[in-house]
């Protein structure tokens, strides 16, 4: 069984950064593609960015594109996501998942989810 763990959320005001990072243990991280999500109170939860097994592709959601960078490091069994320019429109949880598919922007089934990261903007 996978298991992610989110870290590096918290509370940013506007036009700063974090990084995110997802720890994944109990499988072979680098035979998943993996996704970040985020869902804020009251609405769906939305595809943020993905990448393949090996790294070599990325893909974004319109709304992150050119703020937002996901990368991995396979011998860490690690996933991050860089956020640049943060909006208030950007708080929400952000889930970390696992899958064998990509891209996958949710359309598809993803079986491994972590538990997610607050991450918070403020004006």
């Amino acid at each position: 069984q996978v298991k992610l763990v989110e870290s590096g959320g918290g509370l940013v005001q506007a036009g700063g950064f974090l990084r995110l990072s997802c720890a994944a243990s109990g499988g072979t991280f680098s035979s998943y593609a993996m996704d970040w999500f985020r869902q804020a109170p009251g609405k769906e939860r939305e595809f943020v960015a993905a990448i393949s097994r090996g790294g070599g592709s990325t893909t974004y959601a319109e709304s992150v594109k050119g703020r937002f960078t996901i990368s991995r490091d396979n011998a860490k069994n690690t996933v991050y996501l860089q956020m640049s320019s943060l909006k208030p429109q950007d708080t929400a949880t952000y889930y970390c998942a696992a899958g064998p598919r990509f891209p996958n922007d949710g359309s598809y089934y993803i079986p491994h989810w972590g538990q997610g990261t607050q991450v918070t903007v403020s004006l």
